[in-house]
Formats: C-alpha cells, sequence, structure tokens
C-alpha cells in the first residue's frame, strides 16, 4: 500500500514542478480555473460538465505529457537533433490539438449562456 500511494507523491510532485516551471501549464491552467468558475456561474448541467472535464483533462494532461517528453528529449540531446525536434514538436502539436478541442468545446458551452446574458 505504501507504493500505491508513493506513486501519487510522485504524480502530485510533477504537476507542481510543471506548474512552477512551465508557463503554458499555467496558462491552460488558470483557464481550466476560469471555466470551472464559468461553470458554477452558469449552473452547467451534467452533461455540460462532462464535456468540460474531458476538454480540461485533455489538456492539463497533453501538457504534462508534453513536458515529460520535453524533459526526456534535452537529456537525450542537448544538441540539434532531427528526431529530438520531430519529439518536441509532435508533443506541442498534442497540445495544441487538445487545445483547440478545448476552445470548441468551451465555445460551444458557454457562448449560447453569454448571448442569453447578454440579450436580457
Amino acid at each position: 500500500m505504501k507504493v500505491f500511494l508513493r506513486g501519487f507523491s510522485f504524480a502530485f510532485s510533477g504537476i507542481r514542478d510543471t506548474f512552477k516551471t512551465e508557463l503554458n501549464f499555467r496558462f491552460h491552467f488558470f483557464a481550466m480555473l476560469a471555466a470551472i468558475v464559468l461553470g458554477f456561474v452558469f449552473a452547467l448541467s451534467r452533461e455540460e460538465w462532462l464535456w468540460i472535464g474531458l476538454a480540461i483533462t485533455l489538456v492539463m494532461a497533453s501538457e504534462l505529457m508534453n513536458t515529460g517528453i520535453e524533459a526526456l528529449a534535452d537529456l537525450v540531446s542537448k544538441e540539434y537533433h532531427p528526431l529530438v525536434k520531430k519529439a518536441k514538436d509532435a508533443s506541442a502539436g498534442a497540445v495544441l490539438f487538445c487545445s483547440i478541442f478545448a476552445i470548441i468545446i468551451g465555445a460551444s458551452v458557454f457562448i449560447p449562456k453569454l448571448l442569453v446574458l447578454f440579450t436580457l
């Protein structure tokens, strides 16, 4: 059981370190908080929460994986190497892909609610 619980401490350490060192992760973290606050303000339905939660999870998980891949790539080669570039670019592309999905989800959930609010 100790080994199992210690795994959580490693995971939280990775999240904390990424928050401290990665600007893009902090940006997405605060965007996540804004989406959660807006979700409570607009009293999202269960289905809307599930979509917002999926979008948040994908973006945050892809940011964490991107950070891990970049750290490993830097460890393998400090000098330019086309395969290191390919790994870094692909992991950054994954974050971009998930972020675009999150923007689409956020817009489809929140824009109709904002329109109702501003047309009253």
